[in-house]
């Protein structure tokens, strides 16, 4: 049996499968120095439309088929992908599903209109990113969540999934990004977040507004420890964070090619 200690990333955008900002090539870079550093490493992200199956050789897992996500009281068909990083010896899970991600545009559409069903997108891709972990029987010991699309996974590991035996040792880490919208996730959002009768109205309240900075401030609370990602990431928010007790921040460094502070924030989590 493996007594490597496990990392999951689960982000909304890595590379070389989708680049929409400069943090998906260093989702890619902590994924494989991870894996050069000793550490089992999976990652998860959405099947967004524009991502090419044939390019990036995916294939469908069929002995993970059959999970069926619940958002809001309607079932949605989980189709599970993966492939091979390049140049690496790791595997890559696509969340799939027909309505949710078989567009070919990702966020907004081609006249740059927001998608009113980004709320429910979100939902689904985290609930089904837990779940796909659940259905792996593989317990994570940190999850490192990137992009908003993942920022209801600490919540939902503090509250829905707290007593699932497969996180009872996971700790998270978020990295906290630059704002990439402006608009809002809607009226519906936090009904549709409330995956569980265990998630109270006040574990949803600070992402009430539905933001992208409100995305942010609850990741950032329920996170263990909280990674900047960018020069431009919204002060208010770091101060926030700053000033919660026992809350562990790694800096932003421009020029970070070793990655020498993530592994030693890793280590730090694992009590290394």
């Amino acid at each position: 049996m493996s007594t490597k200690k496990r990392i999951l990333f689960i982000a909304q955008e890595m590379s070389p499968y989708l680049e929409l900002s400069d943090y998906a090539a260093m989702v890619n870079k902590m994924a494989i120095k991870s894996n050069e550093a000793g550490l089992e490493v999976r990652v998860i992200m959405p099947r967004f439309g524009i991502i090419n199956e044939r390019r990036h050789r995916l294939h469908e897992v069929v002995r993970l088929s059959g999970i069926n996500i619940v958002i809001d009281g309607d079932d949605y068909p989980l189709i599970i992908k993966v492939a091979s990083l390049p140049n690496a010896r790791l595997q890559v899970y696509f969340l799939d599903n027909e309505d949710y991600f078989k567009r070919k545009t990702v966020f907004a559409d081609e006249n740059e209109e927001f998608f009113d069903d980004n709320a429910a997108r979100s939902v689904f891709f985290c609930k089904g990113a837990l779940e796909t972990v659940k259905k792996f029987g593989w317990p994570p010991d940190i999850i490192h969540c990137s992009g908003w699309m993942t920022s209801l996974i600490p919540m939902y590991l503090k509250t829905a999934y707290k007593k699932e035996p497969v996180f009872a040792h996971s700790k998270i880490v978020y990295s906290l990004s630059p704002n990439s919208f402006k608009e809002k996730l809607g009226a519906s959002f936090i009904k549709k977040a409330t995956i569980s009768n265990q998630i109270k109205e006040k574990d949803l309240e600070l992402f009430k507004e539905g933001t992208n900075t409100a995305l942010n401030r609850g990741a950032g609370k329920y996170a263990d420890a909280v990674v900047l990602a960018g020069e431009k990431v919204e002060k208010k928010v770091v101060d926030e964070l700053k000033a919660e007790k026992g809350k562990i921040i790694l800096p932003y460094k421009k020029d970070n090619d070793d990655l020498a502070d993530y592994l030693a924030l890793y280590n730090q989590l694992l009590g290394k």
